[in-house]
């Protein structure tokens, strides 16, 4: 239940499948200029200040809430599990990320609450010297898991910053386009598949929308096997208002859904 719990974190975030990660790889200058994807229209503008909450559907049961808070240069998620995943395994985690324009993460902070587990995980992108920090602590045992440190592009997205980035672009169906990514223990650019325009039914309405799929579970920076699916609005606001990560056995398929939208 822990993997499953994580893996709804990282969908939402759509980042981090704990003791499933691949070897290292850094970017240098050639796929630093491969991961900058060409201009493929107008870009569009994200909303300064918004709150987005998600239901959480595991194996077609309730798993929780998960909820997205940004600003132009702060964002954070929530995860809260709720019903019967709560009883088997309750969830309390925290993730933010500071960032620069247009979308370069400059550190970033998840604080977890799994079980009987409390981990702190922070990483620091520095821009200045192209480098990157990884620091994951027991809090409960107050020793330090895992270090790293990497070599990553001048501006480099972790996976809420990807997702901002992507929404401010224009990738029409049948397109694709590449983001830099890094975790703080591995980078390389991911490709972005825009794939069919779809109607899709929340709790916060029907909307018209383009699907994509993040080519991220495929071994380079998690070695977890699955697919992440990603459907923005068919329109100016680009508004996520569905999300799927579909896994192998034991996990399975995690789905979230808006469930409410705030501007402020």
């Amino acid at each position: 239940m822990r993997f499953s719990a994580r893996a709804v974190v990282l969908l939402t975030a759509c980042w981090m499948l704990p003791g499933q990660t691949a070897s290292k790889r850094t970017v240098g200058a050639a796929a630093q200029a491969e991961a900058d994807p060409p201009d493929k229209g107008p870009r569009l503008e994200a909303p300064s200040s918004e709150r987005l909450t998600f239901n959480v559907e595991w194996r077609l049961i309730e798993a929780g809430t998960a909820v997205i808070e940004s600003d132009k240069r702060h964002a954070q998620l929530k995860m809260e599990s709720a019903g019967i995943v709560s009883t088997l395994f309750k969830v309390h985690d925290l993730y933010s990320v500071n960032f620069d324009d247009p979308f370069c993460a400059t550190s970033t902070m998840m604080d977890s609450f799994e079980g009987k587990r409390h981990h702190e995980t922070r990483v620091t992108f520095d821009r200045s010297q192209n480098h990157a920090t990884y620091l994951e602590r027991d809090l409960l045992k107050e020793v330090v898991l895992h270090s790293d440190e990497i070599a990553i592009p001048n501006c480099v997205h972790e996976v809420i910053t990807a997702f901002m980035k992507l929404r401010t672009m224009n990738v029409p169906p049948g397109q694709s386009t590449q983001l830099p990514l890094s975790d703080g223990r591995k980078s390389a650019p991911v490709k972005v598949e825009a794939q069919e325009r779809e109607a899709v039914k929340t709790p916060a309405g029907s909307f018209e929308a383009i699907r994509y799929e993040a080519n991220m579970l495929n071994g380079v920076i998690y070695s977890r096997k699955g697919r992440a699916f990603i459907w923005l609005t068919d329109d100016e606001r680009r508004l996520p208002v569905q999300i799927r990560l579909r896994m192998q056995f034991p996990i399975g398929t995690v789905t979230l859904q808006l469930a409410k939208e705030e501007h402020f």
